[in-house]
């Protein structure tokens, strides 16, 4: 014990003769702790700056997290630095009851800004749970479960609290496996209580006959046919199938481009990538600069497999600003303009693009960026994976 504590003391005075050798500072410790733990903005929030007006530098903005803000204290005491702290923790300011959201309908659109003429973000299909970090007037600022943080109108979701969010988690759930459909009033009614697209996830109340009753997140009832929903739990431990990732890529084929289009109804070309691995029970991450950072990389397209990621973008750069799925002999299909299909093959009539990367995610779920839909404890409450 005393040889571990001598260690430790040896450490943190060589720690502060590194400080003191190269003029460490709390603009520079923090600088390098952002560039380790918020280097993305799009999944982490991090607005910090140091006032050098007073005698004792003053650590000030919000972090998303209490988490961030502990490092951030840890970090700059390491190094033994004199600061003012007065750094403010978004999350800390949720009441309870607000903590956790389910989005209720169909398809809620994120915005970048809390307006509805802001940009659009992504979207999240009916019974996504989102985080809540923060309330910005009618609006929230919420994480996905792929870490995407974007504003939602309040009047998209409902509020869980922790005990509650627990209960939906443990809850017998049924998500939908077709491409679209609608809840209904009654058996072979036509009087809508919601549409339906791939993904939606709703609570189990009964069935009869070929017809099961589920309830909407917000509690509204209806009817759908069995055939176009699975049990949650059972869906999720489906393994890795390529051919269904091809299948639903190929059925949205011809639907228009939308920027942040994240469903059946329309997608942009990485929520095409999104909608068609979910569909296998796989979250990638949202944008296309980000799925680059992600899986096995493949040096050749003549190296592809069914479903890798194809990555293009600016050559000269290496900047990524596109992504398609391949599928066999050269095609891809991809979202530009609508959902279609072309060749990587040059002399090909209908070659388009040739690719920056490529990823292949087979094999690769579980790591960084690539998470089986079982193994996140926000849609189920304690890991049911087989692993």
């Amino acid at each position: 014990m005393r040889r571990i504590l001598t260690m430790i003391l040896v450490a943190l005075l060589s720690l502060t003769a590194v400080a003191n050798d190269f003029d460490i500072n709390v603009n520079t410790v923090l600088g390098q702790l952002k560039a380790r733990v918020a280097p993305d903005a799009r999944v982490a929030i991090w607005n910090i700056t140091v006032s050098d007006s007073t005698e004792i530098p003053v650590v000030k903005g919000t972090v998303g997290n209490s988490y961030q803000k502990y490092l951030i204290n840890k970090e700059l005491n390491l190094y033994n630095l004199t600061y003012i702290d007065s750094v403010r923790v978004l999350e800390e300011n949720i009441p309870a009851e607000k903590e956790w959201a389910l989005v209720k309908l169909s398809i809620a659109t994120l915005r970048c800004d809390p307006k509805h003429s802001g940009e659009i973000a992504t979207q999240c299909v009916m019974g996504t749970p989102l985080r809540v970090i923060e309330e910005v007037g009618d609006w929230l600022r919420v994480q996905c479960p792929d870490d995407y943080i974007a504003y939602v109108p309040e009047s998209s979701v409902i509020f869980l609290n922790e005990k509650a969010f627990e209960e939906w988690r443990m809850s017998e759930r049924y998500i939908v496996t077709v491409y679209d459909d609608r809840l209904v009033t009654k058996p072979k009614g036509d009087e809508t209580v919601s549409d339906l697209v791939l993904g939606d996830i709703l609570q189990f109340k009964g069935k009869k006959g070929k017809w099961i009753e589920l309830a909407t997140p917000d509690g509204r009832t209806g009817w759908v046919e069995t055939s176009s929903v699975e049990q949650f739990d059972k869906w999720a431990q489906q393994p890795l199938d390529l051919n269904k990732i091809e299948k639903t890529a190929r059925r949205m084929m011809g639907s228009s481009y939308l920027w942040g289009g994240t469903s059946t109804k329309v997608t942009d070309c990485s929520g095409l990538a999104k909608v068609s691995y979910f569909s296998n029970g796989i979250i990638l991450q949202r944008d296309a600069s980000q799925q680059a950072l992600t899986g096995k990389k493949i040096a050749d397209w003549h190296d592809a497999q069914l479903c890798d990621l194809l990555f293009f973008g600016n050559s000269k750069t290496g900047r990524v600003t596109h992504v398609g799925l391949y599928l066999r002999d050269g095609k891809y299909i991809h979202c530009s303009g609508q959902v279609k299909i072309n060749d990587l093959n040059p002399d090909a009539p209908d070659y388009l693009y040739s690719p920056l990367s490529i990823s292949r995610i087979n094999g690769m779920v579980g790591t960084k960026g690539i998470k089986y839909v079982r193994d996140h404890d926000w849609y189920f409450f304690g890991s049911i994976s087989c692993h």
